[in-house]
């Protein structure tokens, strides 16, 4: 049995630069369904119903969006609350564009883009978000990446993540296969719980990111870490 005493460092499959577009493309539309079973939404809707107190509208930053489902879901949210809704979203897999474009439909207020998210500061974020991709990040990168959002989210940020637990690594494959999902899902889904945090290795990560935020579970098997100005 895996052993989930220190997260796993093994590449997962979704990664892999020679993964075909329509593969990706299922993969990652499997992880949209994914998303829907395990409520991944709703950290992020309640951490916007929070930030969002008092504004008419507010524009939002999604690294690493993958389908787009996580910017579909915001988008109907505010529009259901009457909120005006500047959604834009940046993966580094030139394969997430054409796969989220092709599940969104043209009248949603949301624009993706190809390349780093790093490209895009100093452009009036209100919020800024990631679902699923602090995992997949190396500790350089993670600390990096918490500095970007700390200096360009003017209202607040979200890492909305995994928690790595032994009865989600147990049952997700279970999950998997009574889904049907595509056989890469089950893997690295598998693979990426190992490769999640728990909530006492947060703190020296923030530190050393040299920021300030709150460290919380989300049910089912979720760990965020948030900061609301």
């Amino acid at each position: 049995m895996t052993s989930l005493a220190t997260r796993a460092i093994a590449e997962e499959l979704m990664d892999s630069e020679d993964l075909d577009a329509a593969t990706y493309a299922a993969v990652v539309g499997d992880l949209a369904k994914v998303n829907v079973v395990t409520m991944a939404a709703r950290p992020t809707l309640d951490f916007l119903a929070r930030g969002t107190r008092g504004m008419a509208r507010f524009k939002l930053l999604d690294v690493g969006f993958g389908d787009g489902d996580m910017l579909r879901r915001i988008a109907r949210w505010a529009a259901r609350r009457g909120i005006a809704a500047e959604l834009v979203g940046v993966d580094l897999n030139p394969r997430s564009a054409p796969a989220a474009a092709a599940h969104t439909p043209g009248d949603l207020p949301i624009r993706y883009v190809t390349g780093d998210y790093a490209d895009l500061a100093g452009q009036g974020w209100d919020f800024v978000i990631s679902s699923l991709v602090a995992h997949h990040m190396t500790h350089p990168q993670l600390i990096a990446f918490l500095r970007f959002m700390d200096t360009e989210a003017a209202r607040g940020w979200l890492v909305n993540d995994l928690h790595r637990h032994g009865f989600a690594h147990w049952g997700f494959p279970i999950l998997a296969r009574l889904a049907r999902w595509h056989p890469i899902v089950r893997l690295d889904g598998t693979l990426s719980i190992a490769r999640s945090f728990r909530p006492a290795e947060w703190p020296p990560i923030l530190a050393e990111a040299g920021v300030t935020a709150d460290v919380y579970r989300a049910f089912p098997f979720r760990l965020c870490v948030e900061r609301l100005h």
